[in-house]
């Protein structure tokens, strides 16, 4: 039993790490973070229900965790100038920078609407897990959804708006 509880987890790690990592939004407290998942996971492997899926209470403990270290633990990070420096990019890169865009955009959601929309987009976890996860009613979730995708397009039309479509070059003699 322990060899395949501990299979079980393993599996998951990759997932709890990705929704760590779009939490808090620092590699090195995302680790930690997940640390502390697994850790109290161990820990209280016997209220794990056998018809209950591993994944969904998996990833309410991660949030639980993050929740009560929200406000010291897993704080946003403050800006790293050597970090920006080193994800230079090339103008040409259109998709890279359409996939900067979006992330920024999305880091000016509030919390709750980040953290539903990157356990359903990111992680595709359904609705109804992601309502246990987050410990809201459907409802609340589909609402949560709802407010953070149309902020999204919102942002991503006023982008669209005040950049140049097409730069355009002369030839210089």
């Amino acid at each position: 039993m322990r060899d395949e509880y501990g299979w079980l987890i393993s599996r998951e790690t990759t997932s709890l790490r990705r929704y760590a990592r779009a939490l808090v939004r620092d590699p090195v407290r995302a680790d930690d973070l997940v640390q502390d998942c697994l850790e109290r996971a161990i820990r209280k492997r016997k209220q794990l229900r056998s018809q209950g899926s591993v994944k969904s209470w998996l990833f309410r403990i991660l949030y639980t965790v993050y929740l009560n270290g929200r406000k010291t633990r897993y704080s946003a990070p403050l800006d790293d100038p050597l970090e920006e420096t080193s994800c230079v990019m090339q103008a040409n890169q259109q998709q890279q920078l359409e996939c900067k865009s979006i992330l920024e955009a999305i880091d000016c959601l509030p919390d709750d609407q980040r953290e539903a929309i990157f356990l359903v987009a990111l992680e595709g976890v359904s609705y109804t897990e992601a309502a246990s996860i987050l410990g809201v009613e459907i409802g609340t979730l589909k609402s949560r959804l709802s407010r953070g995708r149309e902020t999204l397009r919102q942002i991503h039309a006023s982008a669209e708006e005040y950049a140049p479509s097409q730069a355009t070059l002369r030839r210089v003699k």
